[in-house]
């Protein structure tokens, strides 16, 4: 797939100076130029690129694009420019940092975002490929999409424990209210309030043991990434 021939594409590379781009031609090649320029001339360490529109693209499509991207800087730490592309310039020194990530099942976007460096997104207005179709799917895409939401965030994890702890909480209050109403105002309950605090109770425990047994996960996932902890980009020669 994409990621695989990135990869393989960047480890086959020994230039200074790299570039990743579609072979469709929606990527303007023209726009090369002016990203030597900012990498040359401004010191730039990666320059990428982001559209401004989506023409030609379905209005759905659109939409739930800006509203992943929306949704990933929301809860995840690594942030993702909205609009960005995988059409880059990079120095040898971004192109060995991201080759440093052993990580099998990659998500390019967050991790070039995720090395950091000094980064400028240049914008331009998007067109259509001038052959052939596009083979991703809505399916395809939205797989995509969580493969980056699950490779750059353990909130939906938080989400989890957390919802259970609130439904736990409600159930708690529902119980103590049934046996205050039981006990001290003798009026008795129907059975069926009782019995749905109880699977409430038992619903939230579940839901809480599973956001707390998928966060020991999510650190084993984290480990078997084993990214760098650090990146560093120079480093000074004066010995004190």
């Amino acid at each position: 797939g994409k990621e695989a021939a990135m990869l393989a594409g960047l480890e086959m590379t020994r230039e200074e100076y790299v570039a990743i781009m579609d072979a469709d031609l929606q990527d303007p090649p023209e726009l090369m130029q002016e990203m030597y320029r900012l990498i040359k001339e401004d010191k730039y360490d990666m320059v990428g690129t982001k559209r401004v529109d989506r023409q030609g693209e379905p209005l759905i499509r659109s939409w739930f694009s800006n509203m992943y991207y929306s949704v990933n800087n929301l809860i995840s730490g690594t942030k993702l420019e909205s609009g960005v592309r995988d059409y880059r310039l990079m120095t040898r020194q971004v192109v060995d940092a991201i080759l440093s990530l052993p990580e099998k099942n990659r998500f390019s976007k967050g991790i070039f975002a995720w090395v950091g460096f000094d980064t400028y997104y240049l914008p331009y207005e998007n067109r259509e490929r001038l052959a052939g179709n596009t083979s991703w799917s809505f399916f395809s895409l939205f797989s995509y999409s969580l493969e980056g939401f699950i490779s750059f965030s353990e909130t939906p994890l938080d989400i989890a424990s957390f919802l259970g702890l609130i439904t736990f909480f409600f159930a708690l209050i529902g119980g103590l209210y049934i046996v205050i109403k039981t006990v001290v105002w003798g009026n008795p309950t129907p059975g069926w309030p009782s019995l749905a605090v109880i699977i409430l109770a038992i619903g939230g425990l579940q839901l809480l043991s599973i956001g707390i047994l998928g966060k020991y996960i999510g650190k084993m996932f984290v480990e078997t990434k084993d990214r760098p902890h650090f990146i560093i980009k120079e480093q000074s020669k004066e010995k004190n």
